[in-house]
């Protein structure tokens, strides 16, 4: 069994700061349940360009108010707490929050917790070598 708190998280190495989020990752890799969970925290007024060629991510919001919007079609989506949308496409996409918006996202294959975007917004695929079964 796994219990763990936020408030453990904050100020720890599992709360990953880029500048216009802040991930606090629950779970991850090494915790071998086979998905990450991720409590983040998304900037109003920023816009990150995300895609995640190597990992199916869903997203929960369930604070704030922000716009999604998928690259290649250009269709937008309205992101308010209640809503759910899942990158099951490994789709390219661009959230642009109205307010701080904050969501619960699920990864598999999990990260390890030291991923940040690179370049092109893609998440590296690192895997954890001790992971438990």
């Amino acid at each position: 069994m796994i219990v763990k708190t936020l408030q453990t998280i904050l100020g720890s190495q599992d709360a990953v700061k880029a500048d216009t989020w802040t991930s606090r990752r629950l779970l991850l890799a090494k915790d071998g349940v086979g998905f990450s969970l991720h409590d983040t925290v998304m900037y109003k007024g920023t816009e990150t360009f995300m895609w995640y060629k190597n990992h199916i991510e869903a997203v929960y919001c369930i604070e704030g108010e922000g716009e999604l919007e998928e690259v290649e079609t250009g269709t937008r989506y309205t992101i308010s707490a209640g809503t759910l949308y899942t990158l099951n496409g490994h789709e390219k996409h661009i959230m642009r929050p109205k307010e701080d918006m904050r969501m619960i996202c699920v990864f598999n294959p999990p990260v390890t917790g030291r991923e940040t975007h690179d370049e092109n917004g893609v998440y590296p695929l690192i895997t954890e070598p001790d992971t438990p079964s």
